[in-house]
């Protein structure tokens, strides 16, 4: 089942292809499945994908792929046919030969819902098989299992799953709804980047507690009326990114933590559409991107105001 695609869906989320995960338990699924000229399969290089000329996705049938890949089933498109992916290292020679190829950072936002959700899947699946060789138990050898969604040591017997790592996100503005708190980032800082504050989740922390801790230990600000707006996979490694609205109680507490973040700086709308529009030296996160989403609904919310 899809989940509702509204203007406000995070852009990797807009739709979820069928995942037919009773089948993973067939025996040898991937194995006959690469057999049959039929199946879709989608490459993924590092965390790129093979691009069409028109911008969408190019699947290639089994035989295409060439070099030792990491495969595992996906599920099934609309039409029923099977798609696999097939993973390999970014030092790797081109594993299929075709002229353009897309992150999904940077294509993401503008593919269709459904091949969006696949290259999502993609990615994290295939970067959990190219890493995940050793049991991290006891150093043994593991196993593929459940066609390619499980591990299994050769040695202790230990069973492993793809993981994902909760992280939250935070579009903060003042108490007039009016501005909108953003900081950049020190990676980002030659850039002159400006996202909403993010940060994993620790260990026994709820997620309005890492929202608290990390808007104050980034932005100096604390927050209060924190509502859930919605939620994406970010696969860079393995995040699952959940998007929260945040209230600051005081604005004039605002300031860079001097490290991860190197300067914080309150924006009006318009400010922030002149950004989005390339006017100034401003930059904000591309399209694929939850912090993206969280930017555009904040500016657009002025427009739903009686």
């Amino acid at each position: 089942m899809s989940p509702k695609d509204t203007p406000h869906t995070p852009p990797l989320a807009r739709a979820s292809h069928d995942r037919a995960a009773d089948e993973r338990l067939v025996s040898d699924l991937v194995a006959k499945l690469r057999k049959d000229s039929a199946s879709r399969v989608l490459v993924v290089w590092g965390d790129q994908a093979p691009l069409a000329p028109t911008g969408s996705l190019a699947f290639v049938a089994p035989d295409a792929v060439r070099g030792e890949a990491a495969w595992a089933f996906l599920g099934r498109d609309a039409g029923g046919a099977a798609l696999l992916v097939a993973a390999f290292d970014a030092d790797a020679e081109a594993p299929v030969p075709t002229p353009e190829w897309g992150a999904l950072r940077a294509v993401g936002g503008d593919l269709p819902p459904e091949e969006a959700s696949v290259f999502v899947n993609a990615l994290a699946l295939g970067r959990w098989l190219l890493d995940s060789r050793y049991c991290p138990r006891c150093g043994g050898i593991t196993e593929l299992r459940a066609a390619g969604w499980s591990r299994r040591c050769t040695v202790c017997g230990r069973e492993h799953f793809p993981r994902t790592d909760p992280a939250v996100i935070v579009a903060v503005t003042d108490a007039s709804g009016d501005r909108l708190l953003l900081g950049k980032n020190a990676r980002w800082a030659q850039r002159n980047v400006y996202s909403a504050f993010a940060g994993f989740v620790e260990a026994g922390e709820s997620l309005e507690s890492a929202i608290v801790r990390e808007i104050a230990e980034e932005s100096g600000v604390v927050v209060r009326g924190i509502r859930y707006r919605g939620s994406q996979a970010w696969p860079y490694p393995r995040s699952l990114m959940l998007g929260f609205h945040a209230v600051a109680d005081d604005p004039d507490a605002a300031r860079a933590d001097g490290e991860e973040i190197v300067d914080v700086r309150w924006f009006t709308r318009a400010e922030l559409r002149a950004a989005f529009d390339g006017a100034g030296d401003v930059q904000l996160p591309g399209a694929a991107s939850i912090a993206h989403r969280l930017i555009r609904d904040w500016i657009d919310a002025d427009e739903d105001r009686p």
